[in-house]
């Protein structure tokens, strides 16, 4: 399954003052819709850091995202291991298609594809 970027997802209350902060570590804001921020190294694009308040459409904040490049086999093969979804398989109206899943530590894992 290749996977194209691993983003750790950082829970904040305060999206615009996190901004600032990892601003000034180098990271820039490429992507906001007012619940969840992704900054970027803007040498590396694919350097990313996300920060979010909740999930608008999910039922738990996730601790990571993982974007593959085919998110429904990577999606069968949770569900043959008998990996918790939390988020069913879901086409996002930003363009998105994606689940959740528990991994064996507890954290939850947002695992997607851009559509």
């Amino acid at each position: 399954m290749p996977v194209r970027r691993v983003v750790p997802n950082v829970h904040s209350a305060a999206l615009p003052q996190s901004a600032e902060f990892y601003g000034e570590l180098g990271l820039e804001e490429v992507m906001n819709h007012g619940w969840i921020m992704t900054l970027a190294s803007p040498d590396n694009p694919a350097v990313q850091l996300s920060v979010m308040t909740e999930d608008r459409t999910a039922p738990v904040a996730p601790d990571l995202s993982i974007e593959v490049e085919d998110v429904d086999t990577a999606y069968a093969a949770m569900v043959r291991r008998g990996a918790e979804i939390v988020h069913p398989l879901t086409d996002e109206e930003w363009g998105v298609r994606r689940f959740f899943v528990r991994d064996p530590d507890g954290r939850v894992v947002n695992v997607l594809s851009h559509r």
